[in-house]
């Protein structure tokens, strides 16, 4: 009965990657074209993840209110008429294209917001004896999505060339718009109803409930981090060529990311999600610590790869987590998990930077890398500092499983 909706969910969190990605792989022609400074582009996504975090926590109430059916459509909606202004800006905005941008990113991003509040919402209470499975596998699109909207930006690119990019924009556009048909008719679980909703303020007093928001944002540290920072560590720190951090360890990194997801969405019933998450949180921690402090560049770089095998079950995890102990929450629920993940997503990348800029010589107390040039080793120092998020996800999780274990003593 639910197939339909499944998969249109499943198209959502693909175009979530859009909302989250696209941008970004045009900031270089941005710079070029409308005189952008580094610090503008940036904060072109620093705009992106404050709209989703706040877009997450204002609607909860209303989605609880009115039902889910509005706001996704209304999502998709925003996400199309987004990418059209994105489009559009120079036209729309010649005296000031970088408003134009701003005003497009806040649009799309309302609707992003939407998609992470609601997505994950629509496929939990679908009824299902796998919910561990069915948000693992939800969760894959967005890798899929974030491979697809990588590989086919840069050939639509190269096709049309860079002063085109407003075709490319409109291409990806086609997407939101054809799924906003989808969810004009595809059928909804029934919504948890007023009288037996879980209250917000009975989760935000639950130390669990705390645990996970905290957990969702060290994982979304994880992961974001280094999806945001591979092509650049890549040329800057160890030496390789720019091509070679986009097309092979970012596309390679969300490859294993979608792989795991779907891997255990199909199969993961058999395995603990416990002891899946305590193991990609160390593989996070090695994984970090060996691409800052491995001398051979391709040992670094794979080491990138592979955080995103042990990334893959720490968001879409904690969802499942919060969930299946808050079954009631509602949207509230939804919209603290996202706003929290959102929050670690746009943090972790920034204290890279941040470690970066304040102390880049870190990594060179170590003997072997005593002699690396300073502007090699400052985003290799960042990488070291930022195995503090996936070691802090163990703790979290530690420390979770000893409340649920107390729970079901008593």
């Amino acid at each position: 009965m639910y197939r339909s909706t499944i998969r249109a969910c499943y198209l959502g969190n693909f175009i979530g990657a859009l909302t989250c990605n696209l941008a970004p792989l045009l900031y270089v022609t941005f710079m070029d074209q409308f005189g952008l400074t580094f610090e503008m582009a940036g904060r072109l996504t620093l705009l992106n993840f404050v709209t989703q975090i706040i877009t997450d926590l204002a609607f909860s109430r209303p989605v609880d209110r009115y039902g889910v059916r509005p706001f996704i459509t209304a999502g998709h909606l925003l996400a199309f008429l987004g990418f059209v202004l994105l489009a559009f800006a120079p036209t729309l905005f010649p005296f000031n294209p970088y408003l134009g941008l701003m005003v497009a990113t806040v649009v799309y991003s309302v609707g992003g917001g939407l998609f992470e509040l609601l997505l994950s919402a629509i496929v939990q209470a679908i009824p299902n004896d796998s919910k561990e499975g069915a948000m693992s596998l939800l969760h894959s699109f967005y890798a899929w999505g974030f491979i697809v909207v990588v590989i086919g930006t840069t050939i639509l690119l190269n096709v049309f060339g860079r002063a085109h990019w407003t075709i490319v924009v409109l291409f990806w556009s086609v997407l939101p718009l054809l799924n906003f048909i989808n969810f004009l008719r595809v059928p909804l679980a029934p919504a948890v109803s007023e009288e037996k909703r879980t209250k917000i303020r009975e989760l935000l007093g639950s130390s669990y409930f705390l645990l996970v928001v905290l957990g969702i944002a060290v994982g979304g540290a994880t992961e974001v981090s280094m999806s945001q920072w591979t092509s650049a560590f890549v040329e800057a720190s160890l030496g390789l060529p720019k091509e070679v951090g986009d097309l092979v360890g970012l596309c390679l990194f969300a490859l294993l990311l979608g792989t795991a997801r779907a891997v255990y969405g199909a199969w993961g019933a058999k395995f603990p999600l416990y002891k899946a998450m305590v193991f990609g949180s160390v593989l996070c921690i090695f994984s970090y610590v060996v691409a800052a402090l491995s001398p051979w560049p391709m040992v670094s770089l794979v080491a990138c790869i592979l955080t995103g095998l042990g990334a893959s079950l720490l968001w879409p995890g904690s969802v499942v987590q919060g969930a299946n102990r808050f079954p009631l929450a509602g949207s509230s629920l939804f919209a603290f998990l996202a706003a929290g993940g959102d929050a670690g997503a746009a943090f972790g990348p920034w204290f890279i930077g941040l470690t970066a800029d304040v102390i880049p010589s870190l990594v060179t107390v170590f003997p072997w890398l005593r002699d690396l040039p300073l502007d090699e080793a400052a985003l290799r120092s960042g990488m070291l500092l930022a195995a503090i998020f996936p070691l802090l996800m163990v703790v979290f999780l530690t420390r979770m499983h000893r409340l649920e274990h107390t729970k079901k003593e008593a």
